[in-house]
């Protein structure tokens, strides 16, 4: 592995992305991603904070030439472009209010099969911890997060946070101490626990996300991907249309959709790809109220472009094999 003092500045990858470079674009993302993600999933839900990660990197991609070295880091121009899009995002909330929009990010954690005392303990759990890391300063919390979320090293926090190794190390150790003063001796081992499986499936959550996320903006960003538009069928409505973005040999495809109708009660989207007369199903998708979905699809058959594309109305969890109506479609 190569020392951070061989991986590139960032503001080497941005003039790089200026100049077209898809491959700095994934190296930021890299770096970058789990920050993004972090911010906007403090009051959003993950599939709301996973869109916003992909909107903040294609806004850098298409901006980086904007980016000015003497006004500030990489990395801050990055985060006040997600605080940005965050904030925009929280204005069209607040004018189409949705349920669950201020739910506490660890509410997430599975708790199937829990009765009401169990639910009450561990609501109390979650609020002595949130409580024990509010009290932490912003560069506390932050640091913390890369070394016991992310799983970096102290070197590397240090280099994703642009200081000093020393510094970084002072910042955790004074973070850690604070929350061994904050948590009263009763309570320690039961926000220990709660705090270690809830990091635990916000950890893998959020490594798979950013990897996923790193694999389809290469291909999204590489000269050689390719973008098919699927177009409506006899019987949709024609603003209905979808696009299929590919690369070949990448394994991964992107499915966008667009001004798709609501389904009907027990009906599903579902995507399919064709090579020579086999089809592929590649998820299903749920429309949002904008009739707008996407679906990031990693399969060893979509190495190879395909011969054909379709999105058709199948029952509700999906279909093994294509059996309704197409809805969108594109052939050679």
């Amino acid at each position: 592995m190569s020392s951070t003092q061989d991986a590139p500045r960032d503001a080497d990858l941005m003039r790089q992305v200026a100049d077209g470079s898809g491959e700095a674009l994934a190296m930021l993302h890299r770096r970058f991603a789990r920050p993004v993600f972090r911010i906007a999933a403090q009051t959003l839900d993950r599939a709301a904070a996973e869109d916003l990660v992909q909107d903040v990197f294609l806004a850098v991609w298409r901006n980086a030439a904007r980016f000015d070295p003497e006004r500030g880091t990489v990395r801050a121009w990055i985060l006040q472009i997600a605080h940005f899009r965050l904030l925009n995002e929280l204005r069209r909330r607040s004018r189409h209010p949705e349920n669950g929009a201020d739910d506490f990010v660890l509410d997430g954690v599975p708790a199937e099969g829990v009765g009401p005392p169990e639910a009450v303990s561990r609501r109390r759990r979650r609020d002595v911890l949130e409580a024990a890391l509010g009290e932490l300063t912003p560069p506390q919390r932050e640091a913390l997060g890369l070394v016991f979320v992310d799983d970096l090293t102290h070197e590397q926090a240090a280099a994703e946070l642009g200081l000093p190794l020393g510094t970084a190390k002072t910042r955790i150790r004074a973070g850690l101490q604070k929350l061994r003063t904050s948590l009263a001796p009763q309570w320690a081992a039961l926000v220990a626990l709660c705090l270690l499986a809830a990091l635990g499936v916000r950890y893998r959550s959020e490594r798979a996300t950013a990897d996923r996320y790193d694999r389809a903006l290469a291909m999204v960003t590489s000269s050689d991907s390719v973008n098919l538009r699927l177009a409506p069928a006899p019987g949709t409505p024609a603003a209905t249309h979808a696009r299929y973005r590919g690369r070949p040999g990448a394994g991964i495809a992107i499915v966008t959709c667009s001004s798709f109708p609501p389904p009907a009660s027990g009906r599903t989207y579902q995507a399919w790809v064709r090579h020579g007369t086999t089809w592929t199903s590649l998820g299903t998708v749920e429309p949002d109220a904008d009739g707008s979905a996407r679906l990031i699809a990693e399969n060893a058959a979509l190495a190879a472009l395909p011969d054909g594309v379709q999105v058709t109305l199948e029952p509700r969890g999906g279909s093994p094999a294509r059996s309704g109506a197409v809805v969108v479609e594109w052939t050679p």
